[in-house]
């Protein structure tokens, strides 16, 4: 028979999924703070708190393990409470009371009040900004919009995260501040879809806008667009980007495909034609500027003649960064009713040659790298080397730059400029200039 613990309530967030699920969880743990609880992130506590993912099969497992876990750990007694929050909980939360009743409580990705409420504590209108970042202390993640209007086939996030809905300038520029005077010098922009910004309340895109009024925030050096979509891209985006050196010389851009049939089936709103032209005048309006995309292979009814096209694009194009994922089927979703046709042994073998290409391309982009000098902000230090990125790369999912802590020393969260002396695929190996 399981004994409850005597120690003090401790809550301890779980955090699954993309950088919105970070972002989330980083208000929620504020949101306690400010309640007077004692509250932590991924390590021990008698009370748990999972914000789920369930974007794609591989994403809901983990969030299931993850749920199953804590559920033996209760029964177990070295915890007291399991509540279970976020996308996963939002899209299946009936299937999951049937599956794993002994959950406390499931709470959607809108339920902020009522989960905190579940946790003994008030909703605090007031906190705008106010959260526990969980990243390095040099960068955050800053949210300026929840939700997509877009009617991508193969995607379930409107399901999940609703329509989009813009985050007013004023509030972001609020936000920003406080992140800046807790020491935080990189701002990482997400939400769905960032160039959909301002639609919503201002009836124009404003993504321009909020660019020019953050760059005006003391401390912040560095901001980085990610989650950009390919259709109605505000171009006045480039200009600021080119105008303005805080700006990073970066952005995230999921593609997703290129072969005019999969794009019409995906419901992408493009061709490949305007797809090649846009990143055609990314190139000139910022020359220096590293395109990431994120690419699926193996969606129902690509052909080989599909893929070796998108397999030539990708030679052609010479993204600075990429990533390949193979195609989930999604219930719910506009392509669930399409045959998943192409085999899962098929669609690996697709997206392994896809990142064969990547991996050389980044070679020999790297390669060119060598002798020049770049800005650097260090993130940590790792074994006998410290850990650093330039403005061409995000955290956790680009090139990263190593630096032998055997024989230079760096502090962490600060900028420095580097030489780099050697590049493999995707590191780069610098000393301090």
């Amino acid at each position: 028979m399981r004994t409850k613990s005597l120690k003090k309530n401790k809550i301890n967030v779980v955090t699954l999924g993309c950088s919105k699920n970070v972002y989330d969880s980083e208000v929620l743990m504020g949101q306690l703070k400010a309640n007077g609880k004692e509250v932590a992130h991924e390590e021990e506590g008698n009370i748990v708190v999972i914000n789920t993912c369930g974007f794609i099969a591989n994403a809901k497992e983990e969030s299931v393990n993850t749920i199953l876990e804590y559920v033996n750990k209760k029964e177990e007694g070295a915890v007291d409470k399991v509540f279970v929050t976020g996308c996963l909980s939002e899209r299946y939360k009936p299937d999951l009371e049937a599956e794993i009743p002994d959950v406390d409580q499931y709470f959607g990705t809108s339920d902020l009040p009522v989960l905190l409420k579940a946790l003994g504590a008030d909703y605090k209108h007031e906190l705008i900004g106010e959260r526990l970042t969980t990243t390095p202390k040099n960068y955050a993640y800053l949210k300026i919009a929840e939700g997509c209007d877009r009617p991508c086939s193969f995607c379930a996030i409107p399901l999940m995260r609703g329509k989009h809905k813009s985050t007013p300038i004023e509030e972001l520029v609020t936000e920003a501040e406080k992140l800046a005077a807790n020491g935080v010098k990189e701002l990482i922009l997400i939400a769905q879809d960032l160039t959909y910004y301002g639609l919503d309340l201002y009836k124009e895109r404003k993504l321009a806008d909020l660019l020019r009024a953050l760059v005006k925030v003391d401390g912040i050096e560095w901001i980085r667009l990610h989650y950009a979509f390919p259709t109605g891209f505000p171009t006045d985006v480039l200009e600021v980007m080119d105008q303005e050196e805080k700006i990073c010389n970066y952005i995230d851009i999921p593609l997703q495909h290129i072969s005019d049939p999969i794009l019409k089936s995906m419901r992408r709103g493009t061709t490949k034609e305007k797809t090649t032209r846009l990143l055609q005048d990314f190139r000139a309006a910022v020359p220096e500027m590293a395109i990431r995309t994120t690419l699926i292979v193996g969606y129902p009814g690509e052909t080989e003649e599909d893929f070796n096209t998108l397999k030539e694009w990708v030679k052609e194009m010479r993204f600075e960064r990429l990533g390949c994922f193979t195609y989930s089927h999604e219930e719910n979703t506009h392509a669930y009713k399409l045959e998943d046709d192409v085999p899962e042994e098929v669609k690996q073998q697709r997206a392994s040659e896809i990142m064969d290409i990547q991996s050389q391309i980044s070679w020999e982009l790297n390669q060119e790298k060598i002798g020049k000098e770049y800005r650097c902000i260090i993130d940590r230090k790792e074994g006998t080397h410290f850990i650093g990125r330039t403005e061409f790369d995000s955290p956790d999912v680009d090139n990263e730059v190593l630096i032998d802590a055997t024989k230079h020393y760096v502090k962490i969260g600060e900028f420095i400029n580097v030489k780099v002396t050697e590049a493999a695929d995707f590191d780069l190996y610098a000393e301090p200039v």
